[in-house]
């Protein structure tokens, strides 16, 4: 009798790596981002972010969030919305 295949070990005959499709370009999870992300600090020296977030450098103190072409992560995501809302006042 010849020897049964385990079949719960076998390599699939294909695969499909999910990290060979890129999730495309925007600001969402996952994403890649379209542009270079900046945000003012202050300028009193307590590096709070201040201002919107724009694409190059604004001068002075400024953090980048994400850089163009970088996966847009959990963080980078609470960064951008945490920008608007402080734009808009709600925060």
């Amino acid at each position: 009798m010849a020897a049964r295949k385990d079949t719960e070990t076998a390599t699939p005959a294909a695969t499909v790596r999910t990290q060979e499709y890129a999730a495309g370009t925007g600001w969402d999870v996952g994403q890649t981002a379209p542009e270079d992300a900046y945000r003012a600090l202050d300028a009193a020296g307590t590096g709070s972010p201040t201002g919107p977030v724009v694409s190059s450098h604004p001068g002075g103190y400024a953090r980048l969030i994400v850089a163009k072409g970088a996966v847009v992560t959990d963080g980078v995501k609470r960064e951008l919305d945490a920008a608007k809302s402080d734009e808009s006042g709600e925060g």
